[in-house]
């Protein structure tokens, strides 16, 4: 392991997130906030960004140490990100919003990895800049800040393309152009440009300037951290339900899908077998939680409204609320449930399982069903006419393997609070499908503020393996990982 290049890519990245400080700083000032959370984060941060910066170390650079990078640099995010939630709470005691570190940490870990869950039972008493920070570390977290850091610092080396296989989400990372810089600065180019469109398409509805922002960065970033106590609900503004219903869908598609619809290859978007299935299980989920939850609202009209506007927060991994869907029966909340595990498009900012691996985990049972009736047939995996790779199969079957794993030994973990089934269950799948809300306790009216300490530790790194597609953070535990070059 080369550790002096994975710290030095480590205080570059810090460097990142310590000029991001500066935004909600300037945002601090133009509202009247007491500047000192992040007056005295930015200093600290960049000092220790700069000192591991400025390590010398060689270009010996291989998928191990972009593992081993990407995973440290995303828990020391969480770190030195939760610090303006905790000198906030020290500062502002009488809000009696940030407690512990802890609970800073898990806010901060949600905001980076776009979970959207909170500890947090009042949101509106926060100061402007902290608001800022918690939407803000969502757009980051969205792309991806290893990705941010490519765009941005091309000096990383050529051979970033580590870096973004640790970190982009799916089971088939590829570049879009040949250098990945110029890869990272095109998709940051799309991210840029939804998110503009989004603010203003809310401003239009008559929502104010500061929270059609914050909420466009929740929505690209697709992490639902919401400026108001009852999320979306709170503006009672249907065009504005129903504008941020298309983007949480919109920001769940692959990002290389808007690429080439730039480049003319509109025939090669609509061919693609993940898009077509994303956008059914969308339909149909839409349809059939309609059907079940429409004597609940005066028309059918509404009842249509908010099955959209919660199947895309749930599927796209964002976690705004229109309606207290904790309320819904059972079918609509355990369809939910299954829409959580499924999630959105690889490459995208979702998280989840991701469509294209559920869409090849359905095509393998479906040629082993053709294996049984026909043994001496050969019978291949293909996603978008192409045949899939064995290798790229299996890796599949095991990431799906390790996910549930994972699921059950948090849930397990998260048990001994002694809280329902259903509470304990869906708080870890919600946190390693990087959602926010689950059910019951922590539904979209509740929040993750009774749990444990002990328990926010394992949900938020819960929130990091899921964020990071489990891989990367194992790589820690190994030891052969840990051994020098």
């Amino acid at each position: 392991m080369n550790f002096r290049l994975v710290f030095k890519l480590t205080g570059k990245v810090l460097l990142v997130e310590s000029c991001a400080m500066v935004l909600p700083l300037l945002v601090g000032f133009f509202y009247g906030d007491n500047p000192m959370p992040f007056l005295a984060t930015i200093p600290l941060l960049a000092a220790v960004g700069l000192v591991l910066a400025h390590i010398q170390s060689d270009d010996h650079f291989f998928p191990r140490e972009g593992f081993f990078a990407v995973a440290l640099i995303w828990l020391l995010m969480g770190v030195f990100g939760a610090l303006p939630f905790y000198l906030c709470g020290r500062i502002q005691p009488e809000l009696g919003l940030f407690q512990t570190y802890v609970d800073c940490f898990f806010e901060a870990v949600s905001g980076f990895t776009t979970t959207g869950a909170s500890i947090l039972t009042e949101i509106e008493p926060l100061p402007h800049n902290i608001l800022f920070w918690r939407s803000f570390i969502h757009w980051m977290g969205g792309m991806g800040v290893l990705i941010l850091a490519i765009a941005l610092l091309p000096g990383l080396g050529a051979r970033t393309l580590h870096l973004m296989k640790a970190e982009s989400p799916g089971p088939v990372v590829s570049k879009l152009v040949p250098k990945t810089s110029q890869s990272s600065k095109i998709l940051y180019g799309i991210y840029c440009a939804l998110t503009a469109i989004e603010v203003l398409c809310l401003r239009l509805t008559g929502m104010p300037w500061f929270d059609c922002l914050v909420n466009s960065f929740a929505t690209a970033g697709t992490g639902g951290f919401a400026v108001r106590n009852t999320s979306i609900a709170a503006y009672g503004s249907p065009a504005a339900e129903i504008i941020i219903t298309v983007f949480m869908l919109l920001f769940s598609i692959n990002f290389s899908m808007y690429f080439l619809l730039l480049c003319g290859k509109a025939r090669q978007v609509f061919a693609s077998d993940e898009l077509r299935f994303f956008l059914c299980v969308v339909a149909g989920s839409i349809f059939l939680i309609t059907l079940n939850t429409q004597r609940l609202y005066p028309t059918i009209g509404e009842a249509l409204r908010h099955a959209a506007f919660q199947v895309g927060s749930i599927i796209s991994t964002t976690g705004f609320s229109s309606v207290d869907f904790n309320l819904w029966p059972e079918f609509s909340r355990v369809l939910l449930v299954l829409l959580m595990f499924i999630g959105a498009c690889a490459g995208s900012t979702g998280g989840g399982l991701k469509c294209s691996r559920v869409l090849l985990l359905f095509r393998c049972i479906g040629r082993e069903i053709r294996q049984v009736i026909h043994p001496r047939s050969v019978n291949v995996v293909k996603l978008d006419g192409r045949v899939v790779e064995e290798d790229a199969l299996r890796s599949v079957h095991i990431f799906f393997a390790a996910y549930m794993f994972i699921t059950l030994l948090g849930t397990l973990a998260v048990a001994v609070d002694n809280f329902t089934f259903g509470t304990s269950f869906t708080a870890v799948v919600a946190c390693i499908s990087n959602i926010g809300p689950g059910l019951e306790m922590v539904g979209p009216m509740g929040n993750f503020s009774a749990f444990s300490p002990l328990s926010k530790v394992v949900l938020s790194m819960c929130m990091i393996i899921g964020r990071l597609e489990i891989l990367p953070v194992l790589v820690l535990f190994s030891k052969n990982a840990w051994k020098r070059s």
